[in-house]
């Protein structure tokens, strides 16, 4: 499970964690506020399972392919299954803060993909097939857990920008007439790594601020860490259930 900024509160839920830093994994560590750069092995809702607290951007400087190390290293490792967590912006009026959505689908505008270079034929396909990125069972669960709980969660696609400027007011327009409901700066790199790879992928957004132009306020990055992780609770909730089915 990969934390986005402000989800870190899912560390504090680990059972009996070992927690090492990235670096002492080989892996490149995040220099942004709000992700710590550990990876965490406990157990959550009575699951196995490893937490990755602080993930590199490509507004960094990084190229697509070192973005995206960690999730080939938890393919390498085993690991059939990813949930992915972020914060994002609302393309939606009708989609306050705090509001929680299951990523269906994704719009790439990063301009940059993980995949481009020699093929890594030990881990997939030259042309992996992004049709079911998202996986519809895990899906599906994570669906009927949400009702079951009384969780409000949407459903809808996330659009991928590079930053680490947020987006214009026109550009929020734009976005919202092509057919994406949040914006963010992170994940869809890794979810094509993770498709190649075979791992299937389930992942959630949690709104943190109105996009440009649908409000009068100003985009902050700390703002946005401290409206996630308070509303990160029912997703927490959510995930431990969802890990606890396995």
């Amino acid at each position: 499970m990969v934390l986005g900024s402000g989800l870190g509160v899912l560390l504090d839920r680990l059972e009996g964690a070992t927690v090492v830093p990235h670096a002492a994994l080989g892996l490149p560590s995040p220099g942004v506020a709000g992700h710590a750069g550990v990876h965490a092995v406990g157990v959550l809702g009575g699951a196995r399972v490893l937490l990755v607290s602080g993930r590199l951007h490509l507004y960094e400087g990084h190229p697509p392919a070192t973005v995206v190390a960690g999730v080939r290293a938890l393919a390498r490792w085993g690991v059939k299954r990813l949930v992915l967590t972020n914060a994002a912006g609302s393309c939606r009026p009708d989609w306050a803060p705090g509001t929680l959505m299951r990523m269906v689908d994704h719009i790439d505008f990063t301009g940059g993909n993980p995949l481009v270079g020699p093929n890594r034929d030990d881990l997939g396909p030259r042309f992996p097939d992004l049709a079911r990125a998202y996986d519809p069972e895990l899906g599906a669960r994570a669906d009927a857990l949400a009702a079951g709980m009384g969780v409000p969660l949407q459903r809808g696609v996330y659009a991928a920008m590079r930053g680490p400027s947020y987006e214009t007011a026109a550009e929020v327009r734009m976005l919202g007439r092509v057919g994406a409901d949040v914006v963010g700066m992170s994940t869809v790199p890794e979810v094509i790594a993770a498709v190649h790879a075979g791992v299937k992928v389930v992942g959630f957004s949690v709104v943190s601020n109105l996009g440009t132009g649908l409000t009068d306020e100003v985009a902050d990055h700390a703002h946005v860490t401290r409206v996630v992780s308070q509303a990160v609770g029912p997703l927490a909730d959510l995930v431990t259930r969802l890990v606890a089915l396995d």
